[in-house]
């Protein structure tokens, strides 16, 4: 940035004035301003401090992933709108929309193109992975509570390992492995205890959290060529409409016409229409403040928030929907979630001794 300089104007002819000095023609020269201003640009957070920039950012992280659970649990089981995969499809036009316009005229990222047929196959498997674990997601919160499909879902990390021994061979240490078994306990405590245990509704919770665990084994062995990756919004720029292309013959054949259904139903209640748009935005904002915060801070940070979310979604759901829950319920969540930190700091240290 250019300071403010003063300039000396000197007469043409001195012997014209020469009572003149220099103090009497100063010329003031603004300052020079930056290209934002020129521009009339000006960058979100960039008047906030760093710290309270990240701080925002972890508490809307915290907001929407606890916000998305609720919602869902909130049409599904509540309100009565019983159809899973038509409300993930509406999330994955949303995520497409959203991404769009965030990729291509706000320029949160770069832009990248697929650029070979492989390539896009490779993201097309990977999309239908995506697709079974969110569906699975969606329809558990029909038939369980919250706080029972958090507790399940901790369990991602046990599945994680288990693929990547079956696909790729690779072995953990005898400590990661040991620091698993907390998490299997723990989630055996919470099911034998929980008041309000549907089989269907835990089979498709395990499935999710499955699915969730085999997309991240696959993606790493599918796109592990430099020319091949791509960032995580830009993933999901062409996961999400691809997503919402397989959904849609699966949504006709097992939920009807739910556009019509929907759009019958807010001709006596449009409250529906506000709820499915909030309900979209705030899936969408699940993704952005991941890549938000994994920037911000690391992935390290974000697997730390996502344990501590599973654990304040499951308390709050309790307070908002009050569905009934047990001592050796919650200290089987609690037993999970401790082996997942156990588990954590065992590959961490893992790969500290490789290097």
């Amino acid at each position: 940035m250019v300071e403010a300089q003063k300039w000396t104007r000197r007469m043409s002819n001195p012997r014209l004035d020469t009572a003149a000095t220099a103090d009497d023609h100063v010329l003031d020269i603004p300052t020079t301003p930056t290209a934002e201003v020129r521009n009339g640009i000006y960058t979100f957070g960039s008047h906030l401090t760093p710290d309270l920039l990240t701080a925002l950012i972890i508490a809307s992280w915290f907001m929407s992933n606890t916000g998305v659970l609720l919602l869902n649990k909130y049409l599904l089981s509540f309100y009565g709108y019983r159809y899973p995969i038509f409300l993930t499809m509406l999330h994955m036009l949303s995520c497409a929309s959203y991404s769009y316009i965030a990729i291509n005229f706000l320029e949160i990222v770069p832009k990248q193109h697929i650029l070979s047929k492989k390539q896009f196959f490779k993201i097309f498997a990977l999309c239908a992975i995506f697709c079974f674990s969110v569906v699975c997601g969606n329809t558990s919160l029909r038939y369980i509570p919250v706080s029972f499909n958090q507790a399940i879902g901790a369990t991602t990390p046990f599945f994680t390992a288990i693929f990547a021994f079956i696909i790729t061979c690779k072995k953990e240490s005898v400590k990661v492995y040991f620091a698993l078994l907390p998490v299997v306990f723990g989630i055996v405590l919470a099911t034998n205890s929980e008041p309000l245990f549907n089989l269907f509704g835990f089979l498709v919770c395990i499935g999710s959290t499955a699915g969730r665990a085999l997309k991240s084994v696959v993606q790493g062995i599918l796109l592990t060529n430099e020319a091949e990756k791509l960032h995580s919004m830009n993933l999901l720029l062409y996961i999400a409409p691809m997503a919402a292309l397989i959904l849609l013959p699966f949504s006709l054949y097992n939920e009807g016409n739910v556009a019509r259904i929907t759009l019958e139903k807010a001709k006596t209640d449009s409250f529906i229409i506000l709820l499915l748009i909030g309900n979209a935005t705030v899936a969408y904002l699940v993704n952005l403040t991941n890549f938000l915060v994994t920037k911000h801070t690391s992935a390290l940070t974000l697997q730390v928030l996502g344990n501590a979310k599973a654990a304040l979604a499951a308390f709050v759901s309790v307070m908002v929907f009050r569905n009934p829950v047990t001592m050796t319920g919650v200290t089987g969540f609690a037993v999970t979630i401790m082996g997942i930190v156990l588990y954590s700091e065992a590959k961490k240290r893992s790969k500290i001794t490789t290097y």
